[in-house]
């Protein structure tokens, strides 16, 4: 049984490997031209009403995660099945930073390969308790076929984790990844 069609075929490529601490990874379907992370903070940047709150939640991304601690599982906390929920929950303090996100209108859904690699998907805006039951639903549906995906690749040797280069790899050692 399929959940979507789309998710039949996806690339995964480097979305951010600038920091010091992280490489990022996102997955874009095969007939589309921007990736699904891409889309995710495009998308409510565009809207008034969630624009701060993105500001924050890809400064979190890119600084905290990527240059600061890397994905160590303090930040990893919010568990959402086979994929983690981004930004922390609850009241982490690291380095005498104090990262806290009381009712954070935002998700964005992440798999945590290493403390050094992490793939980001989309995500949307949390209006409900639970995903099943929020407008989350099919995304994080989807994100986490993603993330099954991924794994079962790492787990069969089609996709070779690098962890001295902070690097996914194709099984022949190319940097194309597609599945």
């Amino acid at each position: 049984m399929q959940t979507t069609s789309k998710v039949n075929i996806f690339a995964l490529e480097i979305w951010d490997d600038e920091g010091a601490k992280c490489t990022f990874y996102t997955v874009r379907y095969d007939d589309l031209q921007t990736n699904e992370t891409d889309l995710f903070f495009e998308k409510y940047d565009a809207l008034p009403e969630y624009k701060q709150a993105n500001q924050e939640l890809l400064s979190f991304v890119i600084y905290a995660i990527g240059e600061d601690h890397g994905a160590i599982n303090e930040l990893f906390n919010r568990n959402e099945n086979e994929v983690k929920g981004l930004p922390v929950q609850g009241k982490v303090v690291l380095d005498e930073i104090t990262y806290h996100y009381p009712n954070f209108p935002l998700r964005l859904y992440a798999l945590k390969i290493t403390n050094n690699i992490v793939i980001l998907f989309n995500g949307g805006a949390k209006d409900d308790q639970t995903n099943q039951k929020s407008s989350l639903h099919l995304i994080w549906r989807a994100a986490c076929e993603f993330a099954k995906r991924i794994l079962e690749a790492i787990r069969d040797g089609t996709i070779i984790v690098d962890k001295k280069n902070r690097k996914l790899t194709n099984y022949d050692g190319s940097d194309e990844i597609i599945l």
